[in-house]
């Protein structure tokens, strides 16, 4: 009788077994043929040969990747404080009770999220052409421009233009992921607090901000991770140039470049785990941070 229980314990192992199959085959195995990868040198036609540290030491005196890695936490950053600012504001809009057709803006704010990122880069990039663009067309109708302006040989404004598609397209889901943090929050903490003579306000800074705390650093960590893997967006904007002098050029881009374009897939790999080191890195500084000021 022991035994056959034991048996039939484990046939949960059987049902479990072919997700951690697939993810050896295609996720685990791949990660370690990587970091292999990271230490050789390979065209993806001849043996890699094992250079050991050599593409690590060239990562850290590589001005183009620390270039990459500047041009990706600038856009990253002027994108990501508004969107969690704008998201957030949205979604305790969106919650209050009395409040008609919520459900509707919800879908609305949403909805740029399902488009896709290479989709809207190409839009973009032809709203802004310096010859047929709408905006310029726009400008000009309007006499705020004498002559068409060439958006995409400014640095500044494509790292702003690129900034501002990431914005568009994931505040939406910032909205939803702050609006199912609020709506585990009880009234009734707001209740007592307002028949204390609270304002909105004050409840708002006092009660909803640090209740939501974890939250907002599950958005941050996530904004990171997925702000540091920026591709799409500023490829298709530029046509994979990264232009104007490659201040559009994110690190993905870089990584990319490098693989697929120069086929360097030692360096390219030894590039990905370096994009890996300082995720981790600034996941784990984020973390410590908040639970700090949670202790505080």
């Amino acid at each position: 009788m022991f035994s056959n229980s034991i048996k039939k314990d484990n046939y949960g192992y059987l049902f479990i077994a072919p997700f951690f199959i697939i993810f050896c085959i295609f996720g685990f195995y791949p990660i370690l043929y990587s970091l292999y990868l990271s230490f050789t040198n390979w065209d993806g036609l001849n043996a890699p040969a094992f250079v050991g540290f050599a593409n690590y030491l060239r990562a850290f005196e590589d001005p183009v990747f620390y270039k990459s890695l500047f041009n990706t936490f600038f856009i990253w950053i002027i994108s990501v404080i508004p969107q969690l600012t704008v998201s957030l504001v949205l979604a305790v809009i969106l919650t209050e009770r009395y409040l008609k057709g919520k459900e509707f803006f919800r879908a609305v704010y949403f909805f740029p999220n399902i488009v896709t990122a290479a989709s809207l880069g190409l839009l973009v990039s032809l709203m802004f052409d310096w010859k047929t663009g709408s905006m310029n067309q726009m400008l000009l109708s309007m006499g705020i421009f004498d002559d068409p302006y060439d958006w995409k040989n400014n640095p500044f404004i494509m790292r702003l233009i690129v900034s501002t598609i990431l914005f568009f397209q994931y505040f939406g889901y910032s909205m939803l992921i702050y609006i199912a943090g609020l709506q585990g929050i009880s009234h009734e903490y707001s209740e007592a607090a307002q028949i204390d003579g609270a304002s909105k306000v004050q409840v708002f800074f006092k009660i909803t901000i640090p209740l939501l705390r974890p939250i907002i650093l599950f958005q941050v960590i996530t904004s990171l991770i997925g702000g540091v893997q920026i591709f799409d967006q500023p490829y298709m904007l530029t046509q994979g140039s990264g232009a104007p002098d490659n201040s559009t050029l994110t690190s993905i881009m870089y990584l990319y470049r490098t693989a697929f374009e120069q086929n360097n897939f030692g360096y390219g790999a030894t590039l990905a785990f370096c994009l890996f080191f300082v995720i981790g890195t600034l996941s784990i500084i984020s973390f410590l941070v908040s639970n700090r000021r949670s202790r505080v």
